[in-house]
């Protein structure tokens, strides 16, 4: 089973977290209550596959954790992604620029969580949420065939972005990349694959690498194709 580490001061947030990880499929939760706790607990030899992170605690804060994970070699490797009710974007790169896997907003959103969970985890959640298409082709204004155009021609663009956005990021050309993702992202809010969407926000908010891009851009491609499927 999946393992995940919850690390958060405030006993509410940290349940709330938890419940929301638990919900999005089958995960061996470790909570601990500050920086300070979740250190000690990963040099004893606790290995999870992603850790969340509270960016504020006493003792040892999430940045200070986090870059301790970062120096070590056997935990570099391992996804964190900070949690913080701080959204200001100084706060978010200054966690992009110390390795921060990713990011999340208090007060959670389950979309969120889950994105990273997919992003991260290579695709170990894979229902995400979608508006009905009924209620697209309303809000758009068009049919049902119109629909499947718009779907597939989106296909077509998700099926090449990883290979693109790839050669981008082995340019050093994060901005680029961002800005591919963020017209994926407007596909998504478009068509209206809102969790797909999440999981695109959730990449946006990271350093991003190639390996990560591919796995969320399969989450979009799975959500998409469950979406098409609902049209016909």
């Amino acid at each position: 089973m999946t393992k995940v580490l919850v690390v958060d001061d405030d006993v509410v947030s940290r349940m709330m977290l938890m419940h929301l990880i638990d919900s999005s499929g089958k995960f061996d939760i470790t909570e601990a209550e500050d920086g300070f706790d979740a250190w000690g607990r990963l040099q004893a030899g606790l290995r999870p596959a992603i850790c969340f992170c509270d960016l504020r605690m006493p003792r040892l804060s999430g940045m200070e954790l986090l870059q301790r994970v970062r120096a070590d070699p056997a935990l570099a490797g391992l996804p964190l992604v900070l949690v913080s009710s701080a959204s200001d974007r100084a706060t978010v790169q200054q966690a992009t620029l110390a390795g921060a896997s990713g990011y999340v907003v208090k007060p959670f959103e389950a979309d969120h969580v889950r994105a990273h969970l997919a992003s991260l985890l290579g695709g170990a959640v894979r229902d995400l949420p979608a508006e009905a298409p009924a209620a697209t082709q309303a809000r758009l204004g068009i049919d049902a065939p119109r629909l499947q155009a718009y779907l597939a021609g989106f296909e077509q663009q998700l099926a090449m972005a990883p290979s693109d956005i790839a050669a981008l990021i082995e340019r050093g050309d994060q901005q680029g990349a961002r800005a591919r993702l963020e017209r994926i992202g407007a596909g998504c809010a478009t068509l209206g694959l809102h969790g797909a969407l999440a999981v695109v926000r959730g990449l946006e908010a990271a350093h991003l690498s190639s390996a990560a891009v591919r796995a969320a851009l399969d989450e979009v491609l799975d959500a998409l194709q469950r979406q098409a499927a609902l049209v016909r």
